[in-house]
């Protein structure tokens, strides 16, 4: 069992990595690697510091996925002052991180990425983004647009294996939610997951529907939930795909660029439309427009706007949904799984020297 330096756990960033090697994980590894002989190594998040280490020396493949941005920014949020970040640079990512963590946490996680990069951008053979914005941040923020991997970056986008019907029209429901149609939000119930903004967009539109959100409620949970909206904890996931069911649209209104966002994906696959916000992941699977609306990140009048035009059309949430459904379709183990098999292929063949 590999053993961890723990430097940086905590409720703000709950990481068994820190952002640097950790001697007792890359000697775990290497031995790990001697006696097991894999044919390729895949890692993720800060994890992939030390699997670049512990490789040092060797000829096996290391495949890196990019799943949120510790890559290059200490806080992995790509958020400043509320916005999304243009880019890591010393003064400001030694700010944001002893804001976000405290110091000399903070100032600890920055130094390890910013020192940390080099060793995984000279290790990793084929890089994995899980949408299309991680992978132009990986381009810009990790290899500095100065080219990729041998291999990459391809994006393969988080999947799912649902329950049954079945199991679904089994499920249960709590008696908390209305018996009405309803919005439906699903996730965590921090401010970064937009939830503020959402509370102020609810307010301003007029004789709305119920609002649901189904998920954790956290340190900074906003505590002033408008008349009308229901906070529902945590459900089965078989339950959560009834309430879908029984929702008229979802609304996942983040601040932070969503590195993907399966919720997203996960509400199309019921036939249903999404507001989601742009720049991030929610790009790769929200047609504006088409399966749902984009709005900016905070835009209490855009997010409005496009939740009322979803209430006062049927016709075009029907259009939408059905839309949505084909495209949710897309994010399955089916679909997913071959595309890893063949990075792991292209990995050992770029790490062999054959480019075929």
């Amino acid at each position: 069992q590999l053993r961890t330096l723990p430097l940086l756990r905590g409720p703000a960033r709950r990481r068994d990595q820190p952002p640097f090697p950790d001697p007792a994980t890359v000697v775990g590894l290497r031995r790990l690697v001697r006696d097991f002989r894999p044919d390729v190594v895949h890692a993720a998040g800060w994890f992939a510091f030390s699997a670049a280490a512990a490789l040092a020396g060797t000829e096996v493949p290391l495949v890196y996925s990019a799943r949120d941005y510790g890559f290059a920014c200490a806080n992995a949020t790509l958020l400043r002052h509320g916005a999304a970040c243009d880019g890591p640079a010393p003064l400001k990512c030694l700010e944001c991180a002893g804001d976000f963590y405290g110091r000399p946490r903070g100032w600890i996680a920055v130094g390890g990425v910013s020192g940390s990069a080099p060793l995984l951008r000279r290790r990793v053979t084929a890089l994995h983004a899980v949408s299309s914005y991680v992978a132009s941040i990986a381009e810009r923020d990790l290899y500095g647009g100065a080219g990729g991997p041998p291999v990459g970056p391809v994006v393969i986008g988080s999947f799912r294996v649902d329950e049954s019907e079945a199991q679904v029209a089994a499920a249960e429901l709590p008696a908390a939610l209305p018996d009405a149609p309803f919005i439906l939000f699903v996730g965590a119930l921090r401010r970064v997951k937009g939830v503020a903004v959402l509370f102020e967009a609810y307010r301003r539109l007029t004789a709305p529907p119920p609002l649901v959100l189904i998920g954790t409620i956290e340190r900074d949970t906003p505590e002033d939930v408008p008349e009308g909206a229901v906070i529902v904890p945590e459900m089965p996931h078989a339950s959560v795909l009834r309430a879908w069911d029984r929702s008229l649209f979802g609304v996942m209104p983040s601040l932070w660029p969503e590195p993907f966002g399966s919720v997203v994906h996960e509400a199309m696959s019921r036939g249903r439309p999404v507001i989601g916000t742009t720049p991030g992941g929610h790009e790769d699977m929200i047609g504006d427009g088409e399966t749902g609306f984009l709005v900016p990140p905070g835009d209490v009048d855009a997010l409005a706007h496009a939740m009322r035009r979803l209430i006062d059309d049927p016709d075009l949430r029907t259009a939408m949904g059905e839309r949505a459904r084909v495209r949710g379709g897309a994010f399955v183990a089916d679909d997913a799984i071959p595309r890893f098999e063949r990075l792991y292929r292209d990995a050992i063949a770029a790490a062999s020297g054959d480019r075929r």
